[in-house]
């Protein structure tokens, strides 16, 4: 077993300071597969992503949201958001929240939320 290190992730995209990354495709020429930890009640501001994310939840209560649905996830579920869709996803406020995301290499985050 591989302990992967946390490492803090300040990004104008998160709602709070409280997020740590733990990068789990150092060689992949195809995907990127991060863990992201969320303290409680930070979130990812609307963003959108230039190919497909995929997200499984890992631990804690958080929430993913679109521009029509917003939704609570816990441990073992699964998100697929489409290349393109406007979302959100992080921490409820009285969890924190991790989950893996799955992107292609190359893939571009839009923030569009200040």
């Amino acid at each position: 077993m591989v302990n992967v290190p946390k490492e803090l992730l300040l990004n104008p995209i998160f709602t709070g300071p409280d997020v740590t990354r733990q990068i789990l495709s150092l060689d992949s020429q195809d995907f990127d597969v991060t863990i992201i930890n969320f303290g409680k009640g930070v979130r990812s501001k609307f963003h959108t992503h230039s190919t497909e994310q995929l997200l499984f939840v890992t631990s804690g209560k958080g929430m993913v949201a679109t521009e029509k649905e917003e939704r609570v996830v816990t441990q073992g579920d699964v998100i697929l958001f489409s290349a393109g869709e406007k979302h959100w996803h992080g921490a409820t406020e009285d969890s924190e929240f991790s989950h893996i995301y799955v992107t292609k290499v190359g893939s571009v985050a839009t923030q569009l939320e200040d």
